[in-house]
């Protein structure tokens, strides 16, 4: 695989002032030079109903998928939602790996990362998250985790990621991802 990398992120969340879209804007500032990050915002994707999956798929979800077929890689940024992935994230990816044997998931690598006000930074949504993904036939990034705990103290007024020791660990998953990438294109 030669070339820049395409990946593709999106955030489990619709809050205008979420901290996981401030984490995946920073994802964006500290991917390594041979890769490219697309940000894809979920809001506006209706909620799954299999009974127009095939038929008349909302143009949002076309969008969607078709931009995961073109990315060679993805980066998810989850809030957690009491104790699991939010609605909205799992939402958006029952959409996008619909109809069954129609799944543009299937063979690519994929990072998680969460940031949350509490002291677990997510952890619980990424373990969940890992299980769909593995159901998907994707491969997860193993480390580091990034899980921003008490993210209220870790970006500043402009939603700029400030803490240095959170970058760190930002750049090491964001390089694992591209590195992780090359070796299953290979």
């Amino acid at each position: 695989m030669s070339g820049k990398l395409k990946v593709l992120g999106f955030a489990g969340s619709l809050r205008a002032g979420s901290y996981n879209k401030s984490l995946l804007r920073a994802a964006a500032d500290f991917m390594p030079e041979d890769a490219n990050l697309e940000i894809f915002d979920i809001d506006g994707i209706p909620a799954f109903n299999q009974d127009i999956e095939s038929d008349m798929m909302p143009e949002k979800v076309k969008d969607l998928k078709s931009k995961i077929r073109d990315a060679d890689a993805i980066l998810v940024a989850t809030p957690e939602y009491n104790f699991s992935v939010p609605g909205v994230l799992k939402n958006a990816i029952d959409w996008a790996s619909r109809p069954y044997g129609d799944n543009p998931f299937d063979g690519k690598p994929v990072a998680i990362m969460s940031a949350s006000v509490g002291m677990l930074g997510g952890a619980r949504a990424q373990y969940h998250l890992r299980q769909i993904f593995v159901f998907l036939n994707m491969y997860p990034v193993n480390r580091p985790e990034v899980m921003v705990t008490f993210a209220q103290d870790k970006f500043d007024e402009s939603g700029r990621l400030a803490d240095e020791n959170t970058q760190k660990f930002l750049r090491q998953l964001l390089e694992n991802l591209v590195n992780w990438t090359r070796r299953l294109g290979e």
